[in-house]
C-alpha cells in the first residue's frame, strides 16, 4: 500500500498590482526560498533532496511558448525531473501527488507563478474560446461570467445583494491575510454602487489584476515526518472537466464541480461536507461564484446558497468559514489561485494563519478552477491527522 502524502511547507508571495521589479522566475523564486529554508532542503541527486518539480504557467499570460522555461533554474530542472501544468495552481498540487504515489517520487517542489499585469486579461481570456466561431465576438471570462451569473439568478432567485455580501465578507476577511492586495472595509452599498462591467457584474464583484506566486513542498510520509512536526495529509482529491461550448451547459448548473467533489469526499470519508468540513477556501473569480460553487460543493442544496450566505454561515464566526483569506477577489492571479487555496488550506489547519486562523481547525477544503464559466473544477480534502 502506497504511504500517506503531506504538504510540509506553503510560502506566497505578497500579491501585487505590478511586480515589474523581477522576472517570472525572480517571482517564483521569492517563494521557492521560503519552502527551502523552512524544510532545509536542496537540489542534490544523492535521495536526500527534492525529487522533482511541478510548475505551474500559461505561455499567453508569460508572453512565451514553453512558459515553465522562464523558472527551470529556479526549480532545480537542470538535469532533473520537472512537470509543466498550464491549468489552476491545484491540479499542479494534484500532480505532485501523483507522482509520489506513483512510488517514483519521494519529495516534489510545487510552484505556481503569474503575472497578470504583462498583458491585457481579455484578450489573454479570449484566446481560450473557439477560434472560428466564439472567438471573432470578443468573448472573455467576464462576458461569460455575466451571462453565467444572469442565468444563475434568474433560475434560483439569487439577489444582487447576496452576491454583493459575498464581496463584502471576502474583502473584509482579507485585512487579516498578510499577502492579499486589496483588503477592503466596504458595505453593501458600496458593491452595488461601484461601476458596472457586464451586467449584472460590477467592479467590487470581481478581482483586480494580479501578479504573484505560491510554493509547496509535499513528501511521502516516512520523509514527511522527518521534515515537520506539522504535516498536513491530502486525505481526497478529483477533478472534472465541462463540455468546452458555453451554450452546451445550463450555465446555472456546476456538474463538473459537482462530479469532482464526489469523488473527492469519497476518498476522504466525507459523507456530510457541512458537518465535517471545518473551513472551505473557495476559487471565485467573481462574487457569484462562491455562492454557485457552494452548491456544487454539496454545503447546501440547489438555489439555496444566497440563503447560506444571508444567514451568516459562512463569516469567519460561522459554522463553515469560506475564505478566511479573501479568496481570490481581493487578488490572485491565475495559476496561482487554486494552490493558494490549497496553502491556505494548511496554514490553517496548521494553526498558523494568524488574524484569519479558524479555531480548531481539522479538516478543511481548497477548490481550483480554469476557464470560462468554471469549465474546469478542481477539490481537495486536507487534514491534519
Amino acid at each position: 500500500m502506497a504511504e500517506r502524502v503531506a504538504i510540509v511547507s506553503v510560502a506566497q508571495t505578497r500579491y501585487s498590482p505590478d511586480r515589474s521589479d523581477v522576472n517570472e522566475g525572480e517571482l517564483a523564486y521569492e517563494a521557492i526560498k521560503q519552502v527551502l529554508d523552512e524544510t532545509g532542503l536542496g537540489f542534490e541527486r544523492d535521495g536526500t533532496g527534492i525529487d522533482s518539480a511541478v510548475t505551474c504557467s500559461q505561455d499567453f499570460w508569460d508572453g512565451r511558448t514553453i512558459s515553465n522555461m522562464n523558472v527551470q533554474p529556479f526549480v532545480g530542472a537542470h538535469l532533473s525531473h520537472e512537470d509543466k501544468v498550464a491549468e489552476d495552481g491545484l491540479t499542479a498540487v494534484y500532480t505532485a501527488l501523483s507522482q509520489i504515489l506513483s512510488g517514483h517520487q519521494d519529495i516534489v517542489l510545487v510552484v505556481a507563478h503569474c503575472k497578470e499585469s504583462q498583458t491585457d486579461r481579455s484578450l489573454v481570456e479570449n484566446a481560450a474560446f473557439d477560434p472560428a466561431f466564439l472567438r471573432v465576438l470578443g468573448l472573455d471570462f467576464l462576458i461569460g461570467a455575466a451571462m453565467q451569473a444572469k442565468r444563475y439568478m434568474f433560475r434560483y432567485g439569487i439577489t444582487p445583494e447576496q452576491c454583493a455580501k459575498v464581496a463584502v465578507k471576502n474583502r473584509g476577511n482579507a485585512r487579516n491575510n498578510p499577502y492579499a492586495q486589496e483588503p477592503m472595509d466596504i458595505s453593501v452599498e458600496d458593491v452595488l454602487g461601484s461601476r458596472m462591467l457586464v451586467s449584472p457584474i460590477r467592479l467590487l464583484d470581481t478581482r483586480p489584476v494580479s501578479d504573484g506566486a505560491c510554493a509547496m513542498i509535499l513528501a511521502k510520509e516516512s520523509k514527511a515526518r522527518k521534515l515537520t512536526s506539522k504535516p498536513v495529509w491530502i486525505l481526497g482529491v478529483s477533478n472534472c472537466y465541462e463540455t468546452h461550448y458555453l451554450g452546451d451547459r445550463d450555465l446555472a448548473e456546476c456538474d463538473a464541480l459537482t462530479t469532482a467533489a464526489r469523488k473527492a469526499y469519497s476518498m476522504a470519508g466525507i459523507k456530510n461536507p457541512i458537518r465535517q468540513i471545518d473551513v472551505a477556501e473557495i476559487s471565485e473569480e467573481y462574487s457569484y461564484q462562491e455562492l454557485l460553487w457552494l452548491e456544487g460543493l454539496g454545503f447546501c442544496g440547489r438555489g439555496e446558497a444566497g440563503k447560506l450566505i444571508d444567514s451568516g454561515a459562512t463569516r469567519m464566526t460561522g459554522k463553515l468559514p469560506v475564505n478566511p483569506s479573501g479568496g481570490m477577489l481581493p487578488g490572485n492571479p491565475v495559476c496561482v489561485a487554486g494552490t493558494a487555496r490549497v496553502a491556505e488550506a494548511v496554514l490553517q489547519l496548521r494553526g498558523e494563519a494568524q488574524g484569519r486562523q479558524v479555531d480548531g481547525a481539522m479538516v478543511a477544503l481548497a477548490h481550483g478552477v480554469t476557464g470560462a464559466c468554471g469549465q474546469h473544477q478542481g477539490v481537495m480534502i486536507l487534514g491534519n491527522r
